[in-house]
């Protein structure tokens, strides 16, 4: 979504970096060139004014024209200002209003028997209702039941409400979205008078001992007086614990005046950023804070279930400058590894018995956490791979190979001999060719192990280094 806007400024903080020593016209075109990459991403005007004039304030000071790497320190004020701009500490994750403590960020006490990876306790996350707004077509019930996945994540009991009774077809699609995710769906059909349906959702999710309520609203268009009424009247009848605005972010500065009329009517307490992950201009996530003065909560990053995460301005703001996420990297791994197959696997490797059906396995873990473009977007440097459609191509045709393969050839891959190859190449679609240098590669790939295996006992035995973890 930043592309554009994150090429722009890391070409003209490159600039910079190489200048052994600034001067107050080497700032102000450096700065003239980032104001006008925000207004070509769509920033609001008042906003990229005033991120400038902050900026060259302190790009002027003594400390930076005084530095040994003034290039470094301005690269550091930009940073800085970025996350001032899109939440500060403000944000959900520093102050979530989930609960006392940051989630997912790994800075917590750990539970006992617990693990760098283990999430918060549902005694963290306060029990309450949701209410999710937002106009037509910008992801709304999707994003509910996005919703509702994190928290249950998290401990909870959620329950899913149905109080769109214009769009057709809404409740069957939040009806099955929950079926999907095995979350129970409150649904009145016949009924029209949202504010009834909420009372007996309330009512039903006490007898079921659901402690928290997610309200799927209607949109429009547009907003008109009637759909701010009938928002109004649900507000005042599940005095909900935060009310969401779902903003699709390619709406650009419209998503920022949609944010405004909605909190004079109902009192926002959040915003969710949808279609992050498109082509977007990225104007809006940069301005919505600062114009609405509302904290962005969460940012749909694509299309699957999962595929909503908390957002974080520092975090964001190191993606845009190219400095990566290796945190939420991590994080990342942590939700699509499991740790027992990881010990199996470090086991394997360590007394070199790794099959290819252990390598699939892997494989389609790594999968599970998302396109290979995004990935690389949050390891430092690499943002500038964007041609990466080989690389996905490769790994989906290593998948296809290996699934065309027998178990037993699988485990004791040394038994494909010509024809057994030409079968696997006919049923993966791909060369003998192919087919040969997958298993090449996979033959290297265990001297590799082996060789780091003996190193490992070697120094084991000298006490030189304690044991490697793979």
């Amino acid at each position: 979504m930043f592309d554009a806007l994150s090429d722009k400024l890391q070409g003209v903080l490159k600039n910079l970096r190489g200048y052994g020593k600034l001067t107050e016209k080497n700032v102000a075109d450096a700065l003239r060139e980032v104001r006008l990459a925000l207004l070509e991403a769509d920033v609001n005007y008042k906003v990229a004014r005033d991120f400038i004039e902050r900026t060259k304030q302190r790009a002027l000071g003594q400390e930076v024209l005084a530095s040994v790497t003034p290039g470094q320190q301005i690269v550091k004020i930009v940073h800085d200002e970025l996350v001032a701009l899109m939440g500060g500490d403000g944000a959900l994750g520093h102050e979530p209003p989930l609960g006392a403590t940051p989630l997912l960020r790994g800075q917590r006490a750990l539970p006992e028997g617990g693990h760098a990876g283990a999430l918060p306790s549902k005694s963290d996350i306060p029990a309450g209702n949701w209410m999710m707004v937002g106009l037509h077509g910008c992801g709304k019930t999707t994003t509910c039941a996005k919703f509702a996945r994190f928290l249950a994540k998290q401990g909870r009991r959620p329950l899913l409400v149905a109080c769109d009774v214009y769009r057709p077809a809404a409740i069957d699609q939040l009806e099955m979205l929950g079926k999907q995710l095995q979350i129970p769906v409150f649904s009145v059909r016949d009924e029209k008078n949202v504010v009834e349906i909420c009372r007996r959702a309330q009512a039903f999710a006490t007898s079921q001992d659901r402690d928290t309520i997610i309200f799927d609203t209607a949109g429009r268009l547009h907003i008109d007086e009637e759909l701010v009424q009938e928002l109004v009247r649900m507000k005042e009848t599940v005095s909900p614990r935060e009310i969401l605005l779902v903003a699709d972010a390619s709406t650009g500065q419209e998503a920022v005046n949609i944010a405004g009329h909605f909190d004079k009517a109902l009192g926002l307490t959040g915003i969710v950023l949808t279609k992050l992950d498109g082509d977007a201009r990225g104007g809006a996530a940069l301005s919505m804070r600062t114009v609405t003065g509302k904290p962005i909560r969460f940012v749909g990053v694509g299309e699957k279930l999962e595929d909503l995460e908390l957002f974080y301005p520092e975090r964001m703001a190191g993606r845009i400058l190219g400095m990566g996420d290796v945190v939420g990297f991590v994080e990342k791994a942590q939700t699509a590894f499991d740790a027992k197959q990881a010990e199996k696997m470090q086991q394997k490797i360590a007394d070199q018995s790794l099959t290819l059906e252990d390598f699939l396995s892997q494989l389609q873990q790594f999968k599970q956490l998302g396109p290979l473009e995004n990935l690389l977007g949050m390891l430092p440097g690499m943002d500038k791979m964007k041609d990466l459609s080989g690389g996905e191509k490769q790994l989906k045709q290593v998948e296809a190979i290996i699934q065309s393969m027998t178990p037993d050839e699988r485990r004791r891959p040394e038994i494909l001999n010509a024809s057994r190859r030409a079968r696997v190449a006919r049923g993966s679609g791909t060369t003998v060719a192919d087919v040969n240098e997958l298993l090449k590669q996979f033959g290297m790939m265990k001297q590799m192990m082996k060789r780091m295996g003996k190193m490992q006992k070697a120094f084991a035995r000298k006490g030189a280094m304690p044991r490697l973890g793979w």
